[in-house]
């Protein structure tokens, strides 16, 4: 395993949350990811980030120590999320085990937060358009459970994925600080990230 501190690139860790841009995506399960980064960056006291490869990069350090870290959340919709998250991360010269991607995941009961690398996209427009800009699904994923309907239309599970939280604010804010407590253990090396 590569020595995190080792300085092959700019940055130790590239974290990709997904989502949609626009308010009126705002507060809805399918952007949960880009929830986690922007508690992250709040809790590493990040700078305001920048609009580089047609998204918001911040980078800086996990915390006085950590790990050095790119926060990147793509101004794509979700299913054109890689066309910006790839140019980012060969900008950035980071290894593709050095990713770490945070999602909502319908398949996991809301509150449930389980890691990952590799393994299949599940019918996730966001990790399949991850697949073809990094060029392989061998990334590391924080899957952040969001509950399904009890339906497997697909018109249902978007406007449940893409309306706004069902779980009230304090349930939803419990769910984003426990995603960010288990990227924060995972990119710091207290935690291992399982293949599947």
């Amino acid at each position: 395993m590569r020595n995190p501190f080792s300085g092959a690139g700019p940055v130790d860790w590239l974290l990709v949350g997904l989502g949609n841009p626009g308010a009126e995506y705002e507060r809805t399960p399918h952007n949960v990811g880009f929830e986690v980064l922007t508690e992250l960056a709040h809790r590493w006291d990040l700078t305001a980030p920048k609009k580089r490869f047609n998204g918001l990069l911040a980078e800086g350090r996990a915390g006085i120590g950590g790990p050095r870290v790119a926060l990147f959340q793509p101004l794509t919709y979700m299913n054109e999320s890689g066309n910006a998250a790839g140019p980012a991360r060969g900008a950035l010269r980071t290894d593709l085990d050095r990713v770490l991607v945070l999602h909502d995941e319908i398949d996991l009961p809301f509150g449930e937060i389980r890691p990952r690398l590799g393994g299949g996209l599940a019918g996730h427009n966001g990790l399949k358009s991850l697949k073809r800009g990094f060029g392989s699904p061998d990334f590391g994923r924080v899957r952040i459970g969001v509950g399904r309907p009890d339906s497997t239309d697909p018109e249902i599970v978007a406007a449940f994925v893409l309306g706004r939280w069902r779980q009230s604010q304090a349930e939803v804010a419990a769910l984003v600080r426990d995603a960010a407590d288990m990227t924060e253990q995972l990119i710091r090396g207290e935690r291992d990230l399982p293949a599947r």
